[in-house]
This record gives structure tokens, C-alpha cells and sequence, in this order.
């Protein structure tokens, strides 16, 4: 270890918090030095705990935003199975069957700026039910809602709701101009105020710099985020970032470190794009990442729990309910 590294790993230790400038200038220390420090403080401020969650994609396409790397996005030309919101007993198999495979977490993720109110209403109904089984930890994804929208959610069951700031503040008018980064945070502080956890973080690998997803990690640690899910741009034939080249896993296991060294005692979750890496994100979760969303994505294929539970049994990790 480096005596930058080491440094640094003491200063967390010791309960200060690393500053951007300290950040941008580990991200240029060597990669395998880097990896084992961001392994070694996972360690010591998580343990072995592996956070594993699922999603099902609960409302399909046509949406108003202009997100450049959504293929639910009605502004593009990406195809995409569009329809409503499913039915309740849709979601009530997908989260029984979650349940019973060992996955602690479920989500339902609709597109769109918001739900309707009447399609609220439906589905805390829905997240009611799946409640009283009482084996499974529910989030809710479901656009820039209210306190009082956030507040129907907590009462019927969801103690999580996720939210992603998606890039740096100032990169964000490049991914998207139908709402702010501002909108994003003041939905996440709305959450919040309702009695929420909140998940949030962001997508890499979309023409952004190392200082902005540093940026990015420092909004999401001012915000309080204990749970931040790390995307892989999976470009998408029909979006404007379809041939945007993928990140190569050496800069995504740079990336996954640095965001544990930013945020020493979060849950860094790989999510979406993780197939793009030869080895699954194999190499990521040696980098200092501790949780992952298991299982199909929203429009792309993800990677099967038996082979995630697999990988992580075979890292010395333990799947517990959060």
C-alpha cells in the first residue's frame, strides 16, 4: 500500500472524511494498490455482509424525460416492450418468487416523471399485501414523488425508496434537460423528511471525467446515502449514447474504489450494466463493492441468482436482510 493509500485508510479510521481534492489525487494511484485499501476499508467498516436486492420493471416505456441513456425514453427510437402498470398478482409472484430464490430486497420500478395518483393508489395496495408475508424488505422506485406520496408508501410497507442523482451537477444537463438535479435532490430529501432510506447514486461510463463521479459521490455523502447503486452504461441501440464505447473493467474497478473511499460505510451496489464485465463484476466486488441488484435489470438481461449467490459465497460474503 502506498503512503498516500495508507494515509488515507488511517484518516477514515479515524472518523475524518476524505475531501474531493484527497479523492481526485487517489484516483491516480496505482490500480492494485488502490483495489486492496478500498477492500481493506470495506472490511473494516462493513464486514462481510453482501446487500442483494431485486427489481421488476413495473411500468414500461413511454416516458416524457429525455434521459440519453434510457430506452424507455419516448423522445428516442430504442425497442423496448412498452406497457402499464402490471396487475397485483404480476408483482406479487415476481416478489414471492424473489423471496423464496434468498434475495432480502425487492423493488418495483415504473417509468415515467411520476406515478399518477390512481396508479399510487393501486400499487400500495399491492406493496400491502406482499408486506404481510413479511419476508422481504421493499423499495419503491417510482419517479420524483411528494412527502405526502413518499409518506402512503412507508404506511403501506416500503422502507426504501430509490432515487438516482444519476451524474455530477454539472454533467447532469448533458444526460438530461426535462428536470434538474435539483428536482432529484429535493425528491430524495422529500423521501427523507417521510421517514425513508434512500437509494441513489449513478450511472458511469457516459463521456463523464473521474471528477465528476467523484462530484457525483460527494452529493450522494452530503445527501447521507447509505445505499448507492453503480451502473455500467449498457449503450442501447435507438439512445443517443448508443455508441458511447463501454468503460473497461480496470476503470470500472478504479471507480468502484474510489466510491468506497468517499463512502467508507455505504452498501456500493453494482447494478445494471454488470454483464458487460467478463467476469460478472467479479474483480468490482474485490475493489471495495458489497451489494448488488441480482436478476434482470428494466430492459436488459442481467445475471442469474444462483450464479450471483454463487460468486458471492465463493468472495466470503454473507447475504443479510437490510
Amino acid at each position: 500500500m502506498t503512503k498516500r493509500l495508507w494515509e488515507a485508510v488511517e484518516t477514515l479510521r479515524n472518523g475524518r472524511l476524505l475531501s474531493a481534492e484527497e479523492l481526485n489525487l487517489l484516483a491516480e494511484e496505482p490500480l492494485l494498490q488502490l483495489r486492496q485499501a478500498a477492500d481493506s476499508l470495506r472490511e473494516i467498516f462493513c464486514g462481510n455482509a453482501f446487500d442483494l436486492c431485486a427489481i421488476i420493471n413495473g411500468k414500461s416505456g413511454s416516458c416524457s424525460e429525455d434521459c440519453k441513456y434510457c430506452a424507455q425514453s419516448a423522445c428516442y427510437r430504442a425497442e423496448i416492450r412498452e406497457y402499464p402498470l402490471l396487475p397485483e398478482e404480476k408483482i406479487m409472484q415476481e416478489a414471492a418468487y424473489h423471496a423464496d430464490k434468498g434475495v432480502m430486497r425487492f423493488s418495483v420500478v415504473t417509468s415515467g416523471k411520476r406515478l399518477s395518483e390512481t396508479e399510487l393508489k393501486i400499487l400500495c395496495k399491492t406493496y400491502r399485501r406482499i408486506a404481510t408475508k413479511g419476508n422481504l424488505s421493499l423499495c419503491a422506485s417510482l419517479g420524483l414523488l411528494s412527502e405526502a406520496q413518499f409518506r402512503r408508501l412507508r404506511e403501506a410497507g416500503v422502507s426504501r425508496c430509490h432515487n438516482n442523482l444519476e451524474t455530477s451537477e454539472s454533467f447532469f444537463p448533458k444526460i438530461c434537460t426535462t428536470h434538474r438535479f435539483k428536482d432529484k435532490v429535493r425528491s430524495i430529501q422529500a423521501a427523507q423528511r417521510a421517514g425513508l432510506e434512500v437509494c441513489s447514486g449513478g450511472i458511469i461510463g457516459m463521456g463523464e471525467t473521474m471528477k465528476d463521479r467523484i462530484d457525483l459521490a460527494l452529493a450522494l455523502r452530503n445527501l447521507g446515502i447509505r445505499s448507492v447503486p453503480l451502473n455500467l452504461l449498457n449503450p442501447i441501440p435507438g439512445t443517443p449514447l448508443e455508441h458511447q464505447k463501454p468503460l473497461l473493467p480496470e476503470e470500472v474497478d478504479r471507480t468502484v474504489a474510489i466510491f468506497r473511499f468517499a463512502l467508507p460505510d455505504a452498501a456500493i451496489r453494482l447494478a445494471g450494466g454488470r454483464g458487460l464485465l467478463p467476469d460478472r463484476g467479479e474483480s468490482a466486488f474485490r475493489s471495495g463493492a458489497n451489494a448488488a441488484i441480482t436478476g434482470d435489470m428494466l430492459t436488459t438481461g442481467g445475471i442469474g441468482i444462483e450464479a450471483d449467490q454463487a460468486m458471492i459465497k465463493k468472495l466470503g460474503f454473507k447475504v443479510v436482510k437490510k
